[in-house]
């Protein structure tokens, strides 16, 4: 009898852990990655000297620096029907809309539903040895790779927002590798090499993944 109890507690923690569905096992965290700490991280991280505007400015026909798509509702009356800003809102338009220059900080590849690449990561310091990082979805962009730094160990998982019938769900990290510069760190940047693998339940055999360089300011 006492075997049997244990059996069954046994089962429901299990159950509890990983989840069960007609597929097998789900997987509810990711393996922790041992960090590779280098003295001095090479490679070819020009991509650093890219930039972009935010997601949706533009320039227009016009010449001028514009927005589309998820731009502030009263930007709309400053210009007419064509576009083209009216020369009297031009400063009221910029006080509006960030055109900065906004330098890269991540290059990578990666499969994951409803990802169409991102050129930016933020990396916000939580302490001296922790640290959060995840990259910035889009319009066409859905799923962001975040990665919880602490220590000498990176938790990796990917977060898709999905916009159809989908919902929210992550991606747990199975396997992986990273090395980080360890000198630039100390300055307040985050310089690495990674490459994960993440679990797919729906189609294992269809490898989820994420990999590439870093090089950004932590916050």
């Amino acid at each position: 009898m006492k075997t049997r109890i244990v059996f069954y507690c046994l089962l429901i923690f299990s159950s509890q852990l990983w989840g069960q569905n007609s597929k097998g096992p789900v997987r509810t965290s990711s393996i922790p990655v041992l960090i590779n700490w280098v003295d001095q991280l090479s490679g070819d991280f020009s991509f650093t000297k890219i930039w972009s505007y935010r997601e949706g400015i533009y320039q227009n026909e016009y010449g001028q620096i514009s927005c589309d798509g998820f731009c502030p509702p009263e930007i709309e009356a400053m210009k007419d029907s064509t576009g083209r800003i009216y020369e009297d809102s031009l400063q009221a338009f910029y006080e509006i809309i960030d055109t900065t220059h906004q330098f890269h900080s991540i290059q990578s590849e990666a499969w994951c539903y409803e990802y169409n690449g991102t050129d930016f990561m933020e990396v916000n310091r939580l302490d001296n040895d922790s640290f959060h990082c995840f990259t910035l979805t889009g319009i066409s962009t859905h799923c962001s790779l975040n990665m919880d730094i602490q220590g000498d160990i990176c938790l990796a998982t990917i977060e898709l927002n999905s916009t159809n019938q989908a919902g929210n769900f992550i991606f747990y990290c199975t396997k992986g590798k990273i090395s980080i510069d360890k000198n630039l760190r100390k300055e307040g940047i985050l310089k690495a090499v990674f490459s994960f693998y993440f679990d797919h339940q729906e189609n294992p055999k269809e490898p989820v993944y994420w990999k590439g360089k870093i090089f950004a300011k932590m916050n």
